[in-house]
């Protein structure tokens, strides 16, 4: 081979090597910086293909999405004494890649100072409210003022802080039994309150229906015995005029009933024959 093509090759080769680091692509979900014997020279956030200087730029390029920091579950302690183990989390972004590059260097770096901030803001907010506010009542307003005031601390870092929240609130381990117990002890406590209003109750339901039996056979008896008295009354009326239009034949009527009333089978009665019982059973007398 000719001594000026191997020449022309390796001429081209450089050239295209040169071109190929002197180019750079940034994607659509990222965000760069050039530097330049490490000082800033530009941002790029357009995504695409870029120059940059071979050899002497350097090209830095970072997340442009949102980002979650997912934090360890840390103990905390409310404003009326309370442990409580705090699982968090928080959404962030890089809104300033030089500044964030100055400062961390690396999402390593900054989930390092966002571990710091979130738990900084987190537990001073936290102590300052209740147990039953943190957990069912504030939560909501709790957890914006720490996005806030973590969002004004990680602006330093060229971060914006956009959420933070609160995955899982626990007492901790050590306690969580003992409140169980307590709860449980409370829970027995207004079950026996229950059972002994509900006796009480039947009490009073069980009075006031024997009460009202009491009343109910009181005035069925007292009832019974008006209607007793006023067909024996009736009765008694019936018999008067009987015995008023015939008194030998009432007399021989009521005599006969008592002979069927006394008189039963193997019935035996010991009286004089001509006793006033038998009269009618008696022979006639000869005059």
């Amino acid at each position: 081979m000719n001594k000026n093509v191997i020449v022309l090759i390796v001429i081209v080769g450089i050239i295209a090597a040169a071109l190929a680091t002197s180019l750079f692509t940034v994607d659509e979900t990222k965000q760069a910086i050039v530097t330049q014997l490490g000082k800033f020279i530009r941002e790029v956030k357009q995504p695409g293909l870029h120059f940059k200087i071979p050899l002497i730029q350097a090209v830095h390029k970072f997340e442009a999405r949102v980002m979650e920091y997912d934090a360890a579950a840390a103990k905390i302690i409310t404003d009326d004494k309370k442990h409580l183990v705090i699982d968090n989390y928080a959404r962030w972004k890089i809104i300033d890649p030089l500044k964030f590059f100055q400062t961390v260097g690396n999402e390593f770096g900054a989930q390092s100072r966002l571990d710091d901030i979130v738990f900084s803001e987190m537990r001073e907010e936290l102590a300052r409210h209740t147990l039953t506010e943190i957990v069912s009542v504030n939560r909501e307003q709790l957890m914006k003022k720490v996005a806030e005031q973590c969002d004004k601390k990680a602006g330093d870092y060229g971060i914006q802080v956009i959420d933070v929240r609160i995955k899982r609130a626990d007492l901790p381990q050590e306690v969580t039994y003992s409140v169980f117990d307590r709860m449980k002890a409370e829970r027995q406590r207004i079950a026996k309150k229950y059972r002994s209003e509900g006796e009480e109750e039947a009490v009073k339901v069980r009075a006031q229906t024997d009460k009202d039996k009491t009343i109910l056979l009181a005035d069925s008896y007292m009832q019974a015995e008006k209607t007793k008295g006023e067909g024996d009354a009736e009765a008694l009326r019936i018999y008067a005029q009987a015995y008023e239009k015939d008194p030998e034949f009432y007399s021989f009527v009521r005599t006969l009933e008592a002979y069927g009333k006394s008189l039963g089978k193997g019935t035996t009665i010991v009286l004089p024959f001509d006793s006033e019982f038998f009269q009618y059973l008696s022979p006639p007398k000869k005059e």
